[in-house]
């Protein structure tokens, strides 16, 4: 097992396909992982799954990189401040936020939502990079958040007047604008550090911060059955979404950027709907529809009209 688990390793860090396919598998795990999520949401607390995730996730890389760790561990001190704020944002944030939102609202409502992450890198990347944002990327942001409201309202407008919105949703969209961050905050992630040392380092964190949340869930009786079936759902989880997704992900950034990568999220709500009907039994509703025009128009104006336009 160990042997075949060097071999992927090596492939993947030799392996240099287009970055576009990269995205679309990217896409598809990912998709993978809200829809796993909401399946699960019953048998495991956010904090449990999250952690057995990133944990399972480092204990398969560490034979690969632990000796090159050692070895960058200047780097790793040298830049511990952004490491520590890309874990914070990627890898616990992000994840945790999201499983938190599946326990009450959907798995399509969740991937339909993570669309609007291109325009948000859009808006993020003006503040904190002050890249040149034109009206039509400001009206692309607009459009896609009122999609956004769309979703989360229902489709019904007397939902937002009342701020009565499910909470699901709103953790949803705070995953959302974490994971912008994230991606705008790869632009920092140290040149010097290794793809593989750089992924390891920012799940060690991510660990040790989700350790005493995990434990929390213990000392209140909050543990899983050990069955075929958690086993197999953490080690999807590990492996896909947590292990090659982010390093595709990461190398795609590194070579498109964080406004051209965060396009293909887009493809989440095809990939997430079809993965939630066949799984889930999960439905698509008039509202819906009306959500995701919003947000690809939004999307169109922003990030492909919007730069015509520039």
């Amino acid at each position: 097992m160990e042997l075949h688990f060097k071999r992927m390793i090596k492939f993947l860090t030799t392996w240099h396909p287009s970055p576009y396919l990269l995205l679309v598998l990217t896409t598809l795990f990912w998709s993978g992982n809200f829809v796993l999520g909401r399946a699960v949401h019953t048998v495991f607390t956010p904090f449990t799954l999250s952690f057995w995730r990133w944990a399972v996730a480092l204990a398969i890389l560490s034979p690969f990189v632990l000796i090159s760790l050692c070895e960058q561990a200047p780097v790793l001190r040298r830049h511990w401040v952004i490491l520590l704020l890309l874990s914070i944002l990627g890898v616990v944030n992000f994840n945790t936020f999201v499983y938190i939102g599946l326990q009450t609202t959907t798995a399509t409502n969740a991937v339909i939502m993570l669309s609007i992450t291109p325009v948000l890198i859009v808006g993020i990347s003006f503040v904190l990079l002050r890249q040149m944002v034109t009206g039509w990327q400001i009206l692309g942001i607009s459009v896609s958040l009122a999609g956004v409201l769309i979703i989360i309202s229902r489709g019904h407008l007397e939902t937002l007047l009342a701020r009565q919105f499910n909470t699901g949703d709103l953790w949803i969209l705070a995953a959302v604008f974490s994971w912008a961050l994230y991606s705008v905050g790869l632009r920092w992630r140290p040149a010097e550090l290794k793809p593989l040392n750089f992924q390891a380092a920012t799940m060690l964190i991510g660990i040790v911060i989700l350790t005493p949340l995990y434990g929390w869930d213990l000392a209140h009786g909050q543990v899983f059955i050990v069955n075929a079936a958690t086993v197999g759902s953490i080690l999807y989880l590990a492996l896909f979404p947590s292990i090659l997704a982010y390093i595709f992900w990461n190398r795609a950034v590194a070579e498109l950027g964080a406004n051209r990568t965060g396009q293909f999220l887009h493809l989440m709500p095809a990939f997430g709907a079809v993965l939630s009907m066949i799984f889930l039994g999960e439905r698509l509703y008039e509202f819906h529809g009306v959500g995701i025009a919003f947000i690809a128009l939004g999307i169109y104006l922003a990030t492909v009209y919007g730069r015509r336009s520039s």
